[in-house]
């Protein structure tokens, strides 16, 4: 793990929450908040965070990773149902279950993407590359800084915090439970593909994860092995460009130290239909 934080580069530094609830809406089962928080010194997020009515105690949570979809004007409000492809509202469907659901936008995502399609991602991977620092690093730390803002609201209960994902989300929902041990469990949902076979014009590397000198000594499945105390299921599509390689992760990882790993392949592309979606909210809820 020494060497991956290394590649990263410098972390950014936290600074206080200075958190805000904007608005609220009854949903129904559950309240919507969208609230606003500093993930560092000049740097304000916007979320969503469900919060089922009556609960009597401190509640499980999910995170809840919005995908990329090339689609830079949506963010959060897909997940939560607002917008975008029913099959992207986990948080709101997960909400109406019982547990608190948070989500917030990605950099360069939703209300965070200030410019024309794309033209903030790559900015935001420039402005640090020729500083020395990575995008992959930012967006950790964001991440984390989202796990701050649930553990400090009371309804939360903070030794049960999942992680869930499609696509982009997939992807950090491998990242974050091995830099942050407060996930519990985490869900990744057709974006398992290695450095390796990401090396075509048709999938090629995401911005967040272009990382200097990375594949020269590791792979994603170095990134698994760091996750500790976390059960970690993986959805693969048979015919998904974003989860080529699947073949022998499992293997990779295994050989690696991590067997708290599993594997469910379905068929078709790139997708998250509802049978895998009921699959990822049994393994959450065996697993919280």
């Amino acid at each position: 793990m020494d060497d991956i934080k290394r590649l990263l580069g410098e972390f950014p530094q936290k600074t206080e929450l200075n958190a805000e609830v904007l608005e609220e809406v009854d949903c129904g089962g559950y309240l919507r908040q969208k609230v606003a928080y500093d993930a560092e010194v000049g740097d304000r997020v916007t979320a969503y965070i469900c919060i089922p009515k009556n609960l009597s105690k401190p509640t499980p949570a999910i995170f809840c990773h919005h995908q990329h979809n090339r689609q830079f004007d949506i963010g959060k409000s897909e997940v939560v149902g607002l917008m975008g492809d029913p099959n992207q509202a986990y948080a709101h469907e997960l909400a109406e279950r019982g547990y608190i659901t948070f989500a917030p936008d990605a950099i360069a995502f939703e209300e965070r993407n200030w410019a024309s399609p794309g033209s903030s991602e790559w900015h935001e991977l420039a402005i640090r590359l020729v500083q020395g620092q990575t995008l992959m690093a930012k967006v950790l730390h964001d991440a984390m800084v989202g796990l701050d803002y649930l553990e400090s609201r009371p309804e939360v209960d903070n030794n049960k915090i999942g992680f869930l994902g499609h696509s982009y989300g997939g992807k950090m929902a491998l990242w974050v439970p091995a830099f942050d041990e407060r996930v519990r469990v985490s869900v990744s949902n057709n974006c398992c593909i290695d450095y390796k076979n990401s090396l075509t014009r048709d999938t090629g590397i995401q911005m967040e994860f272009c990382i200097p000198g990375f594949m020269q000594s590791h792979d994603i499945d170095d990134v698994i092995a760091e996750i500790k105390n976390c059960p970690l299921l993986i959805h693969a599509g048979e015919d998904d460009e974003w989860s080529r390689g699947y073949n022998d992760l499992l293997d990779r990882v295994n050989a690696k130290g991590n067997s708290n790993v599993e594997m469910r392949v379905y068929p078709g592309g790139h997708q998250f239909t509802p049978e895998m979606r009921e699959n990822a909210y049994s393994f959450l809820e065996a697993n919280l």
